[in-house]
């Protein structure tokens, strides 16, 4: 019998450049050239909405068997809503509202160059935290990653809350200018394979552009359950299927 093969594309990077839609002839490849050989899956951090953006409208759902979002807490399996999971469901709201009052009683004890507004934005999955609040402008935000780069704001606020809240088992991590993220561990792309676990297939293939340590394609890339495969864009990626499979 033939083998049930996945093939799973992270999508900024991958399958489209950076925050672009992806190009109508990879799609077309993907669909023609590709699907008869395998299933085709997607997993993102991104929201749905801004994944179906990139996949040329929210019918990728009937065109890829599965589509996670959010690295899987939002799924999609042939066409409809699988599941859905949040943070506030997970951690509880009891939890969360005492997470939320500390990082809000700690930031009103510091004192910076300027604060702005929007400092806990809520997310599905995530709590992003920024200091100096995310309504700051392009040149403040400028300011702020210089500052913070000196003193170590971010940083420090990070291990307050890891001692202050040691057994909420959660993953910080830093990004960008001037904020960083809160989510369980092991809310990576590693989430969406619990979904997969009884699909019966054969090999799971991951392709994905931000695989090295630290890129939030690292720790699905090295999973033992994928057959992982490091691209450098779109191109890479074709170059890479046409392989696997022989086109």
């Amino acid at each position: 019998m033939p083998r049930k093969i996945l093939c799973l594309f992270d999508v900024d990077g991958t399958l489209t450049k950076p925050r672009n839609v992806i190009e109508s002839d990879l799609y077309t490849f993907l669909l023609e050239k590709v699907k008869p050989h395998c299933h085709l899956g997607l997993v993102g951090g991104s929201d749905f909405k801004k994944i179906a953006e990139q996949m040329k409208g929210e019918d990728v759902i009937h065109k890829f068997k599965y589509v996670f979002s959010e690295n899987g807490l939002v799924y999609y399996r042939n066409g409809k809503e699988a599941g859905k999971q949040s943070i506030q469901k997970f951690i509880g709201e009891d939890k969360l509202q005492n997470f939320i009052n500390y990082v809000l009683k700690y930031l009103s004890s510091i004192t910076l160059p300027i604060k702005r507004g929007t400092f806990v934005e809520f997310r599905n999955g995530m709590l992003n935290i920024s200091p100096i609040g995310r309504s700051c402008s392009q040149e403040e935000r400028e300011a702020f990653y210089t500052y913070d780069e000196e003193h170590g704001i971010r940083k420090t606020m990070i291990e307050a809350l890891k001692k202050e809240f040691p057994d909420l088992d959660l993953t910080y991590s830093i990004g960008g200018q001037i904020s960083f993220d809160v989510f369980p561990n092991g809310w990576d792309k590693t989430y969406c394979l619990k979904h997969l676990q009884d699909e019966g297939f054969d090999e799971i293939h991951f392709f994905g552009d931000k695989t090295d340590k630290g890129g939030n394609d690292y720790e699905i890339y090295t999973d033992k359950r994928v057959i992982g495969h490091k691209v450098s864009g779109p191109n890479d990626t074709k170059i890479k299927l046409t392989q696997l499979f022989n086109l």
